[in-house]
């Protein structure tokens, strides 16, 4: 039987699967490629999961929530936000690197993704650069300071959740506020990216502020 390739629709096939655990398998490597985590790391990483109710990988926790007779259910979470939650065939659980049949199109996929990324290249402001008024900026840089998270009243007569962090790179510091999950979202010393931010000025002093279409991102935490 000849070996399947990547569809049209993006699916992933391979030898010796069947149709359903053929879905289980592209998922995984879904999560992996986008996490930047090679696959067969990351199955591990379940697997250990599976046998021990928790793992770690990179920023990734896996969490067992669920085991049954035939199948069990993970969560997979970043900085306490929800990656993924799924089933997984026992059967497929204990078998031996079962995406080794996947490694052409895996690397295929890897490549397609590298072609992708850099046609979106993103630019990275310096602090140093930013000025009240701009907006779609992106910045890396670490996490200096940032305060205890309080209740604020919104225009709206409801309490959301506050905190104010102070980001530094090497041309100075900026501060940036936290909003609602946001508020307990970093740690100090994390290396964030942020991407599609605006800058603001408050009391004279410049700020960061990420809306709905921004993004946030930790790409190395503290305490790893």
């Amino acid at each position: 039987m000849q070996s399947r390739r990547w569809t049209m629709q993006g699916r992933l096939q391979g030898r010796g699967h069947s149709t359903r655990d053929t879905k289980h398998l592209q998922y995984l490597i879904t999560i992996s490629l986008k996490r930047r985590i090679d696959p067969d790391k990351l199955f591990d990483k379940i697997v250990y999961a599976w046998k021990n109710e928790r793992s770690k990988c990179k920023r990734l926790t896996i969490q067992c929530r669920e085991k049954m007779e035939d199948y069990a259910i993970f969560l997979i979470t970043a900085n306490h936000e929800v990656v993924a939650q799924f089933p997984m065939p026992g059967h497929l659980l204990e078998q031996t690197a079962p995406l080794k049949r996947f490694e052409e199109a895996i690397e295929r996929e890897k490549n397609s993704l590298m072609k992708k990324r850099n046609v979106k290249a993103v630019t990275f402001h310096k602090i140093r650069d930013l000025k009240d008024g701009m907006k779609r900026v992106s910045l890396k840089a670490r996490v200096l300071t940032i305060s205890r998270p309080q209740q604020a009243l919104t225009r709206y007569s409801d309490y959301v959740l506050f905190a104010n962090a102070t980001l530094t790179d090497e041309t100075g510091n900026v501060k940036l506020a936290l909003w609602d999950k946001r508020a307990n979202s970093l740690s100090i010393n994390d290396i964030i990216e942020i991407e599609n931010a605006r800058v603001t000025a408050y009391r004279g002093e410049t700020q960061l502020q990420i809306g709905k279409q921004g993004r946030i991102r930790v790409i190395e935490n503290a305490y790893v």
